[in-house]
């Protein structure tokens, strides 16, 4: 290829042929030799004569320059001309190699990123070239080449994942391709190289493709003085931003909303700012996760919240209660009001304690457990219980502990207690030591006026000092704890009461009470508090920072999400073991988001700003244009114009009676469209503007309607697109409407034409093709869905219920997959079930359901070409295959549905479906 700025040529070899132009200008301009003149005498007899055609004696100039300029068109258009031709790197020899990040940072501006690589497949495509496709956050790469028609599949399903790109790993495995001959790599722009240019750059010429603005990230969540807590990361040297972001939440109905959103303004160069957010405590306790909001949304841009931000429960037990009139002495009265306004309080009985599913457990002076009750408290903390006890006479009086280790101690105790000024004491009152640091209190304040009158003593074993947390001035424990498997054990040496020491009428016992409910199961304890067990996952992110299904994922060992980043086989997400939860987020406290820097002699770009075009078309039309010209310009020199021109006259005349009369045997032409859709039966589709997706959606129904046209009495004719906004929806039984990103609401006369296509019989299925990024959860097409359909009539809807007519229009189903499964299909909410013989039938004998919404992307799993061979693929191997066959069985039940009604919902076939169903 020739490229010369803008312009490029695929054959520029015809391009010599222009060198010819000036000698053939001069041979059109040379003038043959003059004649002899001879006198005739008959001349005289043509005297007076006048010829009508002439023949000028030398080519005008301009006539020349004409046909000159057609033949520089012609040979310009012969040789392939493109406008915005692709890159020295995408020409060439070998095989091209296309490498696309693929993590959380390029899911901000992913469609821009897809968009370029299918620029690049499609050129790749016209010079034959096999390509290699890569996405670098992919488990295990598909290193094989293909031609590059046979990857526009693949990316269009190629998502971004929600952990960074493995480049080392993929620069090691290059060895492996001897067939390259250069390198596009397609990247987010952020982090570390890992020498993969140098790699790429070995095995031919490579291309960097930049992006003009890198991705941002979000801190993990803290809750700091009354505040929520996070930070907004972004590499140096950007510029001034103001980013969105969202705190979202569950309402009172346990349904997601965005409970907050402010507005983070970054500064020039600003690389980390704190964003601290007031909520009501009602509020913060249903906090899941904080978001940027579009256009900034990933993985990395999403943190999810755990049980350090969650209202704790807290079970309050105690050996005895005080008697009416008596409340400053009861036991439990100073732990309930300094627990209340930060937790949840439950008050059950000892035997019933763990039945309130609680965070943590506090015992006031309880010495004495029977078997049930000691094996479960022992079982609980083990598996990340918090159990705290505070000390009394009753414990002091006890011999447990004593001898040997409690499990419910952290250490062993000394018989009776210890009595500090009094007459029998044996001292004065003691106070508070400062609190050792990296201890659970570090950082409290210490009061002066806190004593203690009266304790129960540990035991002096080699451990005690490294379990004692607060100690008294002489060094005598005061609080003690010790972790027991997975949970933790606390005792307060003294009452939860002011009658061994006043800690219970200071500021310090809220505070400490604070701090104790906060670590619990709060993953404050860092790593340790990992390690040990293993971690279910309960949700995760996929690289959009969307909630998806955890499906079939196993359980992660906690040393692996202490020590490593997210990876394919532990995604961000919340994991669970056992009671206790942790958000393992892209990002941790330590994260900083650097900017790629690439060595020297690797080129980089930016994103292409308009894709190739071929100008053949264009230029050989101008071509055509000039010699109709020519033509018109030599009769005109030769005399010939006017009666071509009346030629012409006549002819066009004639063909005007001709359609005159034609339109005058039929007044009333009838629209084409509308006869073709009212003689044959015709499923049609949403036109949505986008080329790919309307080119699916023909498709699809294409082979649907073949399929229904083998199996069934149906046979629909070929299908149509529909413009929503001019065509005459009551044509079509059925509508198709894929959900697209760039569709523009209906506008006024759309929707009156929509509602009243609903009103009248129509059904519109409606396909957000989402189920593989949401998961079992909502996917991002929904909220494009609701701002679609916004303004539409729709009924109250239900997921379609076991017994719905649909279910055995034709066959029997259980279930709608398309290229996806698994996500919930709503249809108009029906009656109630009526039991017919102990089974109920739903009696749907008043309508059928006008709209079916889901996100299975049914048109994919229909799709077929011309030859009849399927377009997408769906799923893998044998099951794929059956997951399309039932694909199209929802297909064909559909559109029995559509055109029987609930005919199968009458009473008299149950019989019969009973009988096939084999009940």
């Amino acid at each position: 290829m020739l490229s010369l700025g803008a312009i490029g040529f695929v054959t520029p070899l015809l391009l010599a042929a222009l060198v010819a132009l000036p000698a053939l200008w001069w041979l059109l301009r040379a003038t043959p030799p003059a004649p002899v003149r001879r006198m005739f005498p008959g001349i005289s007899l043509l005297l007076g004569l006048q010829d009508a055609e002439r023949m000028p004696a030398r080519t005008p100039w301009w006539l020349l320059a004409l046909r000159i300029a057609m033949l520089a068109m012609a040979i310009l258009g012969l040789s392939g001309p493109l406008l915005n031709p692709a890159s020295d790197v995408e020409q060439g020899d070998g095989a091209l190699l296309i490498v696309m990040d693929g993590g959380w940072a390029s899911a901000s501006n992913w469609s821009a990123r897809r968009q370029e690589a299918r620029q690049i497949l499609q050129r790749a495509g016209r010079s034959g070239r096999a390509v290699h496709l890569v996405s670098l956050a992919d488990a295990e790469p598909d290193l094989a080449p293909r031609a590059a028609a046979d990857w526009l599949g693949v990316l269009d399903d190629m998502q971004p994942m929600a952990w960074a790109p493995d480049r080392a790993g993929f620069a090691e495995q290059l060895d492996a391709l001897d067939d390259i001959g250069a390198s596009i790599w397609i990247t987010d722009g952020l982090g570390d190289d890992g020498g993969l240019p140098d790699a790429l750059a070995a095995l031919g010429r490579v291309e960097v493709v930049m992006p003009t603005q890198t991705a941002l990230a979000l801190a993990p969540a803290r809750f700091e003085d009354g505040q929520l807590v996070t930070h907004v990361l972004r590499a140096p040297n950007a510029a001034p931003q103001v980013v969105p972001l969202q705190v979202i939440g569950t309402d009172a109905a346990g349904v997601e909303r965005v409970l907050d959103q402010v507005e983070v303004t970054l500064g020039a160069d600003e690389v980390r700012n704190r964003v601290a957010i007031d909520l009501p405590l009602e509020l913060r306790n249903r906090v899941t996760r904080l978001v940027l909001a579009a256009p900034y949304r990933s993985a990395g841009a999403t943190v999810l919240t755990d049980d350090a931000l969650q209202r704790r429960r807290i079970a309050l037990v105690s050996s005895a209660r005080s008697g009416e009139g008596q409340s400053l002495t009861e036991p439990l009265h100073y732990l309930r009001t300094a627990l209340t306004p930060v937790a949840e309080v439950v008050e059950p009985l000892l035997s019933e304690v763990l039945d309130a599913a609680p965070d943590i457990v506090m015992l006031a002076d309880v010495a004495n457990f029977s078997d049930d009750e000691r094996n479960a408290l022992q079982d609980w903390v083990r598996d990340g219980g918090m159990l705290v006890r505070f000390a009394g006479p009753r414990m002091a009086a006890s011999t447990v502990g004593q001898m040997e280790r409690d499990p419910l101690l952290p250490v062993r105790l000394r018989e009776g207690g210890r009595n500090l000024g009094g007459a029998m004491s044996w001292g004065d009152p003691k106070r508070l030591r400062p609190f050792p640091q990296g201890t659970l209190f570090d950082g409290l304040a210490l009061p002066e006026d806190v004593d203690v009158v009266s304790q129960v003593m540990a035991q002096p074993d080699p451990d005690l000092a490294e379990r004692t947390l607060v100690a008294l001035e002489d060094g005598t424990p005061l609080v003690t704890a010790r972790d027991e498997g997975r949970g933790r054990v606390i005792l307060f040496h003294v009452t939860a009461t002011p009658r061994w020491s006043s800690l219970p009428l200071s500021g310090l016992f809220l505070e400490m009470l604070d701090r104790i409910a906060r670590v619990a199961q709060s993953g404050e304890q860092g790593a340790q508090a990992l390690t040990g067990a293993i971690w279910t996952p309960e949700r995760v992110l996929n690289g959009m920072g969307d909630i998806m299904d955890v499906q079939r994922l196993a359980g992660v060992s906690g040393e692996r999400l202490a020590d490593a980043a997210p990876a394919p086989d532990a995604p961000p997400g919340l994991y669970r073991a056992g009671v206790r939860g942790h958000a393992y987020n892209v990002t941790d406290d330590a994260t900083s988001l650097q900017a790629l820097e690439l060595p020297a002699g690797i080129a980089s770009r930016g994103y292409a700003v308009r894709a190739e075009q071929d100008l053949t078309g264009p230029v050989l039309a101008g071509a055509l244009i000039l010699l109709l010209v020519d033509i018109l310009a030599t009769l005109a020199l030769g005399g010939r114009l006017r009666p071509a021109a009346r030629a012409g006259m006549t002819g066009l005349a004639l063909m005007l009676f001709m359609g005159a009369q034609d339109v005058k045997a039929q007044s009333v032409r009838d629209d084409p469209g509308a006869i073709y859709a009212t003689s044959e039966t015709v499923l049609a589709y949403i036109r949505t503007g986008d080329v790919e997706v309307d080119r699916i959606s023909r498709a699809g129904l294409t082979g649907l309607s073949t399929v229904l046209t083998q199996r069934t009495a149906i046979e629909p004719a070929p299908p149509v697109a529909v413009d929503i906004e001019r065509d005459e929806l009551a044509f079509y039984p059925l509508l198709y409407w894929p959900i697209t990103d760039a569709q523009a609401p209906p506008g006024p006369e759309a929707v009156v034409r929509i509602n009243t296509y609903l009103r009248s019989g129509g059904m519109i299925l409606f396909d957000t093709r989402d189920t593989h990024l949401a998961g079992g959860s909502e996917g991002p097409g929904n909220a494009q869905l609701r701002r679609l359909a916004g303004q539409l009539d729709l009924p109250s809807l239900e997921r379609i219920p076991a017994d719905h007519v649909m279910t055995r229009a034709f066959y029997l189903l259980d279930d709608y997959p398309g290229r996806y499964v698994g996500a919930p299909v709503w249809a108009e909410a029906s009656l109630a079930p009526v039991d017919l013989d102990g089974v109920p039938f739903r009696n749907l004998n008043d309508g059928v359901s006008p709209v079916i919404i889901g996100g299975n992307d049914w048109a994919g799993a229909w799709a077929m070409d011309d030859q009849g061979s399927f377009i997408r693929p769906v799923g893998r191997g044998v099951s794929g295959e059956r997951q399309r066959e039932m694909a199209f069985r929802f297909g064909v039940n559909l559109v029995m549905y559509v055109m029987t009604g609930n005919y199968k919902s009458d009473q008299v076939h149950v019989p019969a479906l009973l009988e096939r169903l084999g009940q």
